[in-house]
């Protein structure tokens, strides 16, 4: 019995000492595989520059990787995997346009795919832009896609400059012009003056637009607004040259010559020489500026303003003095012509 029972008790022992060896090259390894992985996952990059990375959406962790190693932001796309597998990260990058900086780890390639911060472009609309010319700027920005909506009607879009995303549709940025504009009216409705010559928020819009055509200084603003209000109120024409310009041109562009004098003559519906008060719609986009000069303007006696020759206006409140400033104006542009 003895010595039947000794054989099983050797292979036991030989058994438990290779399983124990095993385990402690198996724990070495395994060790030095994860120092190794997390050290390359960490060290600095290969980008001798930034870089753009565009993550299309739909994409998995195998097909980020290639494409980063293919564009040379990472040294070995098995790291990167394996790192992010061994942390349970691999679903969570998201698509977008990223700006990876020059030597940037996989480590902080991976949390600025994580965190999503696509990369902000800008279209600035300046003030006094009629919808025609808005439109133009958003067809022809490059990083919007799919075509042009409708045109807008004149004076619903707000002028700012607008950050969005590379993906983003012209009809949303659109969408996003116009209840920036729609926003911005009602706050300042809300706001306004009492006693003005204005009972609607489209005259509001209406008045402005002419306001931000005829001056490109924005100290102006509130007085020229003062002046249109001081006439509506009396009443009296409001006599602006950039309505009628508007008439003619319909909003597509500059008139590029001077307004002839049958065309001051010549009753339209925009030439604000021959008709009673405000012109049917806006002649442009006002911004913000010109529409809180028009709901809350100066208290002034102003009726009158003419250029000045300094790029401003010189104002008054009675026909005389205007004629002064007239003949002040006519001597500058003749003293320039020569």
């Amino acid at each position: 019995m003895s010595i039947s029972a000794k054989p099983p008790r050797r292979w036991l022992r030989w058994i438990l000492l290779f399983s124990f060896v095993f385990l402690i090259v198996s724990t070495s390894l395994l060790g030095g595989g994860y120092f190794y992985v997390r050290d390359k996952f960490t060290e600095r990059g290969p980008a001798a520059e930034d870089q753009i990375f565009m993550l299309e959406r739909g994409k998995g962790l195998i097909t980020i990787a290639r494409e980063l190693e293919r564009e040379h932001l990472i040294s070995d796309q098995r790291i990167f995997r394996w790192a992010l597998q061994l942390q349970e990260r691999g679903a969570g990058l998201k698509a977008g346009e990223y700006l990876i900086p020059s030597g940037a780890s996989m480590a902080e390639i991976a949390l600025i795919l994580e965190e999503g911060k696509s990369i902000l472009h800008k279209l600035t609309i300046a003030e006094g832009l009629t919808s025609f010319e808005i439109m133009a700027l958003v067809e022809a920005d490059p990083v919007l896609e799919d075509e042009l909506p409708e045109l807008p009607a004149e004076g619903t879009l707000l002028p700012e400059t607008y950050l969005f995303t590379r993906g983003m549709t012209r009809a949303e940025l659109v969408d996003q012009m116009r209840r920036a504009h729609e926003d911005v009216v009602n706050r300042l409705w809300d706001t306004r003056a009492e006693g003005l010559p204005i009972t609607t928020r489209e005259e509001a819009v209406i008045l402005a637009s002419i306001v931000e055509k005829e001056t490109g200084l924005a100290a102006e603003r509130p007085r020229v607004a003062a002046v249109f209000v001081n006439r509506l109120k009396i009443p009296m024409r409001l006599q602006s040259d950039p309505t009628i310009i508007y008439g003619i041109t319909e909003g597509k562009g500059p008139l590029g010559r001077p307004i002839r004098r049958s065309e001051i003559d010549r009753k339209t519906a925009y030439n604000t020489y021959q008709i009673d008060g405000l012109p049917p719609t806006p002649i442009a986009n006002p911004g913000e500026a010109a529409l809180a000069a028009v709901l809350n303007p100066p208290q002034t006696r102003d009726l009158y303003f003419v250029a000045d020759g300094t790029g401003g206006h010189a104002f008054a409140t009675s026909l005389a003095e205007h004629q002064r400033n007239v003949a002040k104006w006519r001597r500058i542009e003749r003293a320039r012509r020569q």
